[in-house]
């Protein structure tokens, strides 16, 4: 049914390797085979005024330790969230994402999320190990994606 808030659904994912200045092609880096394009779930580009931007990732298998997003500070606050793909095991992220904050590394092996405040130095975000595919969402507090400095 279309209604008078059609506006306000994202029906047709974009691809949004453009937004995300930290990472894969923005970088320099070619986009390892084991992750997928990133998705547009919300921006304001494509629902004006939505004071989020959310973009999310499948993260395929491999053995190998694979780097993609440099270290970097934002201006808003941002939520990451790794879900594992095991709906017999929704706790197992099956694999395991090293990541630092303030220059502290943290590893997770767990579906779970990370909150990280505004003005906060982190990443980088390697994939240290991928046994079954997971999905990867970034929510930015803000309707774009930007880095006011890289590290």
């Amino acid at each position: 049914m279309t209604g008078t808030h059609e506006h306000l659904f994202i029906r047709d994912m974009k691809v949004v390797n453009d937004d995300l200045d930290n990472e894969g092609p923005a970088i320099g880096e070619i986009r390892p085979a084991n992750i997928s394009d990133p998705f547009g779930l919300m921006r304001a580009a494509d629902v004006p005024g939505a004071p989020v931007h959310m973009a999310y990732s499948w993260i395929g298998s491999t053995s190998d330790r694979v780097h993609w997003v440099n270290e970097h500070v934002h201006d808003y606050d941002e939520v990451l969230m790794w879900m594992g793909s095991d709906p017999a095991n929704p706790h197992d992220l099956g694999g395991e994402i090293s990541i630092d904050l303030e220059g502290e590394n943290y590893r997770v092996t767990t579906t779970g999320s990370l909150y990280i405040p505004a003005g906060m130095r982190h990443c980088p975000l390697d994939f240290i190990r991928v046994d079954r595919p997971f999905q990867f969402i970034a929510m930015s507090m803000g309707g774009s994606y930007g880095s006011v400095g890289n590290s």
